[in-house]
């Protein structure tokens, strides 16, 4: 069989808490399986299964792309009235090691400072630590 040009760029494990069901090493053999040539990894709020995705993919020949669907905070990341809990999902996803480093940095911070329910970003720390970024 020969390889495929479609490249899934939004897919959960279950590293993405309460939403997503597949394991990372079952994710890869089956990508591997179908001969996709790459595979973005895209988890709610977190990064937290991306080097175990990276190495994954690597092992059987795919190009990993590390993303993150980030939430975006309806106003700012430090907004705790009831009116901010409702934030846009955004997949971001990571171009080179730059984009890479700036995707931790967001992800970082959604815990850090902007943690609302949910780990929120927002449009001013996008526009920040956008570089690298798709």
């Amino acid at each position: 069989m020969a390889s495929t040009n479609f490249v899934h760029l939004h897919l959960h494990t279950d590293y993405s808490l309460l939403d997503g069901a597949c394991e990372i090493s079952g994710l890869m053999d089956r990508a591997a399986e179908l001969k996709h040539t790459a595979v973005a990894v895209t988890d709610h709020g977190n990064l937290f299964g991306a080097i175990k995705f990276y190495s994954e993919a690597l092992k059987r020949g795919l190009k990993p792309i590390i993303g993150c669907e980030v939430y975006v905070a309806s106003t700012n990341r430090f907004d705790r009235s009831q009116d901010s809990d409702r934030p846009n999902h955004l997949v971001v996803l990571c171009e080179n090691e730059r984009g890479y480093r700036n995707l931790v940095k967001l992800a970082s911070a959604a815990y850090t400072e902007g943690f609302y329910y949910k780990p929120r970003i927002d449009k001013d720390l996008l526009a920040r630590h956008s570089d690298g970024l798709i």
